[in-house]
């Protein structure tokens, strides 16, 4: 009896928004691969490691005991994603990338800001009520 078992996934896994974030993760690798060579070390470097740090950061957070220090981690994704907005922007305009290559990749990160927004709120209000409830007296 040889059952095959899924392989155990940590919690940050479970995420969809941290699968979206390694979605973005290839596509953002996948464009710096057409950028100039003398950007290998400039531009395509930082913007590969901003949109790395979205998603580990979620990754990160998710390990944190605390609601508290979950949202922390969270806000940081949050502001490596406007980061990688800001490079492709930077990029547009220094003509690396087309427009209508950059259009669905704003969209991808519009829709990621908003759940990763959403993540931490929820966070932050289980981080508020936790703390309400210890601040109560027996």
């Amino acid at each position: 009896m040889n059952e095959e078992r899924e392989p155990r996934l940590f919690a940050y896994e479970k995420l969809r928004v941290w699968n979206d974030a390694r979605v973005l993760v290839g596509e953002v690798y996948a464009l710096t691969r057409g950028f100039p060579k003398s950007e290998l070390f400039g531009l395509a470097a930082q913007l590969n490691r901003a949109v790395v740090s979205v998603a580990c950061n979620l990754a990160e957070g998710s390990a944190r005991t605390s609601a508290k220090d979950q949202a922390h981690f969270s806000q940081l994704s949050y502001s490596s994603l406007m980061e990688v907005s800001c490079l492709l922007t930077i990029c547009s305009d220094l003509k690396f990338i087309d427009n209508s290559l950059l259009s669905p990749l704003r969209t991808s990160l519009a829709d990621l800001s908003a759940r990763i927004h959403k993540l931490r709120h929820s966070q932050l209000s289980r981080s508020e009520s936790s703390s309400s409830t210890r601040a109560q007296p027996a």
